[in-house]
């Protein structure tokens, strides 16, 4: 079962995600061509309006990413591309 789903796969420094049936900790992600991890963070319940916000993204470089999310042992790898 999905249990996120992010609004747009470009962003500049945020990442928007559509939280459904999650109620437990996830974790993300973005992963850089090189397989680098870039950034990271883990959160966990209560959501606000089922929606969470990812912020302080600016200081990654432009490029394309791969960001993965987890969650009770499910993986979602979504394409993700950061622009200016």
């Amino acid at each position: 079962m999905i249990f996120a789903k992010v609004k747009s796969p470009v962003f500049i420094d945020t990442v928007k995600f559509e939280l459904q049936n999650c109620s437990s900790n996830f974790s993300a992600q973005l992963i850089d061509e090189n397989g680098s991890i870039c950034s990271q963070m883990e959160t966990r319940p209560p959501y606000e309006r089922d929606e969470f916000v990812w912020k302080g993204l600016n200081s990654l470089p432009y490029g394309i990413y791969t960001l993965e999310l987890k969650q009770n042992g499910e993986e979602i790898k979504l394409r993700m591309v950061k622009r200016i």
